[in-house]
């Protein structure tokens, strides 16, 4: 063999090597790139195309997101860095959102003012209503008005026999006769005097029992006036006329009788209760506010009273009372509000409606009722994703106030998202067979709490057992002692400083109570865990 053969015989063989090494390069290579393509496909940086039996049975494909967006589908939650802001993310397919009936509704905004309605009776004003008694004890002989009659101030209501009375103008007449004769003998004594025919010192003690008699004269007639008679019928009395041992019992003042205990025959004394009447120009309306309201209505508020008896009736008034302390059982306190009466159309005991409080307007999201589901310790519902609509997101919500169908949402969600409303059980039922884990617990609720003049406003805050609450304590006036914030279970103390709020964050573990208190022990509150 030549060196050229040889030459040429050892390049072929090098070239054969090095396309075997380059084949077997190539293959460990192909798999080193297609083990970081499935990583990243993993891990939501490379889109997986969509199958073409995912296409021809209709699924939604869930193409995960950059790690960035925040709605990303990262297995089933995606994570903001924080634990409470992680949603659930899954696909709904049309044919099964028809099936199930899902139908969705956007967060609308409503604007409502803080009132307080509560059911109200008519009661009399206490101020204007009094019990007559007789001044004189004795035997009720006449009766002159009925039940249910209007009087007048002065007016005679009954007439009582007393045989005190009788004792006392007799005194009275006896008295006054007396007095009469020592004026006649002091007019004689004096004109003895003149003639010299009396001494001073005579005169002088006539003088003196003249004085003293009129005296027990004044005192006679002081006593009929405390038994009732009028000046005019004392007046009257004469010695040697019959005395008149009836007494008329009047009315102190113009009203209605609402109560009649007198008959003729009744024998009584000064504490009897014979009448009451009672101004109704003016009447209270009482109902009872629940303890979580009491917040929302003070002294002073302006009032709006329906009547169910009549309709169209609508009074104005405002609130002149609430109870400072409430019933144990129903913890609920009275509240009073004072309203005319035209045309003394209101009856005691009438059922009306107060309306009250409502001092300022708000404007919250509010969802249907129907859209909520519970999960865990928590409520949620279940949005239509804005870029996708084959996608929910399984949000955790704070809620507020509820009526008949809608519920005031005070967390986690905006005006104009779409919410799931018939169908949401579907939903949770949907992601529960997906498996994926339930989101995270909304924030931990969010209280603001006054200390005012008047104490700590609200008084009670309600919160859910287990679920981690935010209390934003601020002090607004100088004129309260509440300069401190203490909870006296749980060994915490803060300071109020004026128009700074303050922050207490705490986890009721069980259903309770757990009070609060200015530094004084004065005013006092609590967070009631339910």
């Amino acid at each position: 063999m030549s060196s050229t053969e040889s030459r040429v015989t050892i390049q072929r063989r090098t070239a054969y090597l090095l396309a075997f090494a380059l084949l077997v390069g190539g293959a460990a290579g192909a798999l080193v790139i297609a083990r970081v393509a499935r990583e990243q496909i993993a891990t939501g940086r490379l889109k997986a195309a969509p199958t073409s039996e995912s296409t021809a049975t209709g699924r939604l494909e869930v193409a995960p997101a950059p790690a960035t967006d925040p709605h990303a589908h990262g297995a089933s939650t995606q994570d903001g860095g924080d634990d409470t802001s992680r949603e659930v993310v899954f696909p709904v397919s049309p044919e099964a959102a028809s099936r199930a009936g899902m139908r969705v509704e956007p967060v609308t905004i409503v604007t409502a003012t803080d009132t307080v309605r509560i059911p109200g009776v008519i009661e009399p004003n206490s101020y204007r209503q009094v019990e007559v008694t007789s001044l004189t004890p004795g035997r009720v002989t006449r009766v002159a008005v009925e039940l249910g009659q209007s009087v007048r101030k002065g007016q005679t209501l009954a007439e009582v026999f007393s045989s005190e009375l009788a004792d006392a103008q007799t005194r009275y007449v006896g008295a006054r006769a007396e007095l009469g004769a020592h004026e006649r003998e002091l007019q004689r004594t004096q004109r003895l005097v003149e003639i010299g025919a009396a001494s001073r010192q005579d005169l002088e003690r006539i003088h003196a029992e003249h004085t003293a008699q009129k005296t027990v004269v004044q005192t006679a007639r002081s006593r009929l006036t405390l038994l009732g008679m009028r000046e005019a019928a004392i007046d009257a009395l004469v010695p040697g006329e019959r005395v008149d041992p009836s007494i008329a019992i009047a009315s102190p003042r113009a009203g209605v009788i609402t109560q009649r205990e007198a008959n003729p025959g009744l024998n009584i004394d000064t504490t009897t209760k014979l009448f009451t009447v009672v101004d109704i120009t003016t009447v209270w309306v009482v109902g009872d506010v629940y303890e979580r309201d009491f917040g929302r209505v003070n002294v002073g508020d302006r009032a709006t009273v329906t009547i169910t008896a009549y309709p169209a009736l609508t009074l104005s008034g405002r609130v002149s009372y609430i109870d400072p302390q409430l019933n144990r059982d129903t913890r609920t306190g009275r509240v009073r509000v004072e309203v005319p009466n035209p045309e003394l159309a209101l009856k005691l005991g009438m059922y009306a409606e107060i309306a009250m409080g409502g001092r300022t307007a708000r404007e919250f999201p509010v969802v249907p009722a129907r859209s909520v589901q519970n999960v865990g310790s928590g409520e949620v519902v279940y949005v239509v994703d804005s870029r996708d609509r084959g996608k929910l997101t399984e949000r955790p919500v704070r809620l507020g106030t509820r009526s008949a169908d809608r519920v005031e949402v005070v967390e986690g969600l905006q005006p104009g998202e779409l919410v799931v409303t018939d169908g949401s059980f579907f939903a949770r039922a949907e992601r529960e067979r997906l498996g994926l884990q339930p989101a995270a617990a909304a924030p931990p609720a969010a209280t603001r709490v006054k200390a005012t003049e008047r104490g700590f406003e609200p008084a009670k805050v309600r919160v859910k057992a287990g679920v981690p609450v935010r209390l934003t304590f601020i002090r607004t006036t100088e004129a309260t002692c509440a300069t401190e914030v203490v909870f006296p279970s749980l060994k915490i103390r803060r300071p109020l400083p004026l128009n700074k709020p303050v922050v207490v964050e705490l986890t009721p573990g069980k259903t309770g109570e757990i009070a609060f208190a200015c530094g004084m022990d004065m005013f006092k509150g609590a967070v009631v865990a339910e």
